[in-house]
């Protein structure tokens, strides 16, 4: 038992607060083994089916996680707030932070003249009932996304406010506490943090460059998986690419269980830099989720979201029952930059500078013999054998980079890095620490 904290409650409800709250205040550490069930039962003077069902309620909510026979634990990254930052380490002073996954903010498109531009076009104050998904947005989107190929001709579309959100209300309009989703691995940090907070369990799929892999997505939904979400390009935090023969291969596997929730994450959308090989239409029940957020800044919490029609009106009723809708000022405002050329070009430019340290860094790693993915997005991959040691190793060297334990279930140790702070000139420095840190006992290949 942590010895900050001392569990209290005399029934499952209040014992499961008392942890929570001791996850809240950051008295438990990541990572943390709580206590048997047998022995907390007997400390508290309770049944052992009654903390049983107390840690079942954390583990519902996200908070602790079952790992087989070493018991229970707290998530990595719980789903409540702390005060301390759970499992990534703090960045020091004068590091360079290569762990947040943030786009690189010297690239975004400026907004503030397109701003303006919206308070001047906008008319008297809006009511409720006028309020929803702008139809001038919603036909820009169906012409884009048709471009690149999403089946839209008669496809639904709506608005969200970002991906997760979007995710979030597709998966709690058609599943249930305790269903199974098929994810990839290692994958988004922030979608396996959702379904646990959700209830759902994580089944998960191996990822190559090429996107997830046919074999394993099918033994994922042959063991009853009700949903699957794959990310199309840009995947974080490998980089991986559905390609087009992937992409037909994952369309056969998907067309043996059309009772199956298809949801999209094309989260990098025009930054990518490579064809998107849309998946959609492969179930009855599919939704493609474009967000604004990587190509023209996280603070832009809007994205697209396209599916059938029965899946997009599911989300349209919650939405409407919940936040409502996504602020028309923000619709207005990706309007704008999706009609404004000098934005669009700034864009194109972000995407292949992205392109270039990307694989300026990836090549500059192999001379040193670490092994590095990354085909596409502002990520790489780089595989090690000690995660801790090499995030303890490049933090003392100035550092921070991301633990791969966020991201992977089943996938071999790993730690991500992000491209975005790293300009061409420190290309090879960071190569040299990243090598030194991989291989501690090797003298790092000199600098080209």
């Amino acid at each position: 038992m942590s010895a900050q904290y001392q569990v209290t409650g005399s029934n499952a409800a209040s014992i499961s607060a008392s942890i929570e709250a001791g996850v809240r205040v950051g008295d438990w550490a990541w990572g943390e083994s709580l206590p048997p069930i047998r022995i907390l039962a007997e400390s508290l003077h309770v049944s052992p089916a009654t903390v049983s069902k107390a840690y079942q309620d954390l583990r519902q909510r996200g908070i602790v996680e079952a790992v087989g026979r070493q018991g229970t634990r707290i998530r990595a990254r719980p789903a409540v707030a702390s005060p301390r930052s759970a499992l990534r380490l703090p960045v020091p002073a004068g590091a360079l932070d290569l762990s947040a996954g943030d786009p690189d903010t010297r690239l975004l498109p400026a907004l503030g003249r397109h701003l303006r531009a919206v308070s001047d076009e906008v008319g008297p104050p809006m009511g409720y009932a006028a309020a929803g998904a702008m139809p001038e947005l919603i036909d820009a989107a169906r012409s884009r996304l048709a471009a690149d190929g999403v089946p839209v001709d008669d496809a639904a579309i709506t608005v969200t406010n970002g991906t997760l959100d979007a995710i979030e209300r597709l998966l709690t309009a058609h599943l249930r506490p305790g269903d199974t989703v098929a994810v990839e691995d290692p994958g988004w940090a922030n979608l396996l943090d959702l379904l646990a907070a959700l209830g759902l369990t994580a089944v998960p799929v191996a990822v190559d460059d090429e996107g997830p892999l046919p074999d394993r997505l099918a033994a994922a939904l042959a063991s009853g998986s009700r949903a699957a979400v794959i990310t199309t390009r840009a995947q974080n935090p490998t980089g991986a690419a559905v390609s087009a023969g992937r992409a037909a291969e994952l369309r056969a596997v998907l067309s043996h269980h059309p009772e199956v929730l298809l949801i999209e994450d094309d989260h990098a959308a025009e930054l990518a830099g490579v064809p998107l090989r849309s998946l959609g239409g492969a179930t009855r029940s599919w939704a493609f989720v474009r967000s604004a957020s990587k190509p023209y800044g996280p603070d832009l919490r809007i994205a697209v979201l396209a599916g059938d029609e029965a899946t997009i009106a599911r989300v349209v009723g919650r939405m409407r029952i919940g936040a409502g809708w996504v602020s028309t000022v923000l619709q207005r405002l990706l309007l704008r930059l999706w009609r404004d050329e000098e934005t669009e070009a700034r864009i194109t430019a972000a995407g292949a500078d992205y392109d270039r340290r990307r694989r300026s860094l990836r090549e500059a790693l192999a001379v040193r013999g670490v092994r590095a993915r990354g085909a596409t997005g502002i990520n790489i991959w780089v595989n090690v054998d000690d995660e801790t040691r090499m995030v303890a190793t490049l933090r003392d060297a100035g550092y921070a980079v991301a633990p791969g334990s966020l991201f992977r279930m089943e996938a071999p140790p790993g730690v991500r890095m992000t491209v975005s702070p790293i300009d061409d000139s420190a290309i090879e420095t960071v190569a040299d620490e990243v090598a030194a840190a991989a291989h501690p006992t090797a003298v790092s290949a000199p600098s080209r």
